[in-house]
């Protein structure tokens, strides 16, 4: 059984996995995987631990004659992955989910403050040598203990987030679904306009699909008010980025933070030059524990199909 993992993973996923595989091979790139790495992954090895990047799309899968059985996804999000196309191939997908929901929801609250805080413009201010030195007018921000948060999707992520906004900020909660999920001390609202009319912040933690592909727009941007702030930890091409730079260029909305991008790692010129953006290098799931612990629930899957069982986590 020969095990390829795309990119280099903690010291201790490797390890679990070659405790349960024969051949463990470990990729050094830390770059996405090229169309021809794609291909050679599925006829030379009989799994693969790929992640966010390596696109495992219709094509990759086009000729039938994938040696692969399983892609042992490191991440929640895989819609990197045609999952249709691999299991019409025989090749079965699994995930990572719960490992990354509250790292995840730290990074939003990390957007959020620094973004309403104008925390990023004080850092860059006091790093070029420029701060004159404290005043009661300088660089005022958006309070926002006792605010509205909006949050779209309501799965593991959403919530971490909706807690720690209501019970962490004393916020209000009002957020858009797409099937009815009554939570505790929030208000669910019937349409994303509606959210995003009502809220202070406005927090997208949906999974990316194809029917969440620009689902903020600029229709959104419109109903959500020059005093609003929008902060996206989901999928960068959740947002339609052009829309977002001419709504923070006009001043429909007061401001942005971002760990994720619609054409990832490139970042538009006209949102680094924003004082009033927040950007991230995707840090969602950046700490060493939490990585580690969703390599080694990949390594789980793995285990569990070579072996025969079902899968912890199929997709």
């Amino acid at each position: 059984m020969r095990l390829w993992i795309t990119r280099p993973l903690p010291d201790a996923v490797v390890d679990a996995a070659r405790a349960h595989f024969e051949e463990v091979e470990v990729r050094e790139s830390t770059l996405p995987l090229s169309p021809s790495e794609v291909k050679a992954s599925l006829s030379l090895h009989d799994a693969v631990l790929p992640t966010l990047g390596d696109k495992y799309d219709a094509a990759a899968f086009a000729d039938g004659s994938s040696r692969c059985r399983m892609l042992a996804n490191f991440g929640v999000g895989y819609n990197h992955i045609d999952v249709a196309a691999a299991k019409r191939a025989d090749v079965i997908v699994s995930n990572t989910p719960g490992a990354v929901t509250d790292a995840t929801a730290d990074i939003a609250m990390t957007l959020m403050l620094m973004t309403c805080r104008r925390a990023g413009e004080g850092e860059r201010l006091v790093r070029a040598g420029a701060w004159e030195g404290w005043h009661p007018t300088q660089l005022l921000g958006f309070h926002v203990t006792g605010k509205t948060v909006g949050i779209v999707g309501m799965g593991r992520i959403g919530q971490a987030i909706a807690k720690r906004c209501r019970l962490g900020f004393g916020m209000k909660v009002v957020y858009q679904n797409r099937s009815n999920k009554p939570i505790e001390g929030c208000t669910q609202l019937q349409t994303l306009k509606e959210v995003a009319q009502a809220a202070d912040v406005l927090v997208v933690a949906v999974p990316g699909a194809a029917d969440t592909h620009h689902l903020i727009n600029a229709d959104v941007f419109a109903a959500m008010g020059p005093d609003a702030f929008l902060v996206n930890i989901s999928r960068g091409d959740v947002i339609d980025e052009a829309a977002l730079v001419a709504a923070l260029q006009n001043g429909q909305i007061a401001g942005a933070g971002l760990d994720v991008y619609e054409f990832e790692p490139k970042v538009p010129d006209a949102l680094r030059a924003m004082e009033n953006v927040t950007l991230l290098p995707h840090l969602g799931t950046s700490a060493l524990e939490v990585r580690t612990d969703m390599g080694l629930m990949a390594v789980e899957n793995l285990a569990a199909w070579s072996k025969g069982e079902p899968l912890p986590n199929p997709v």
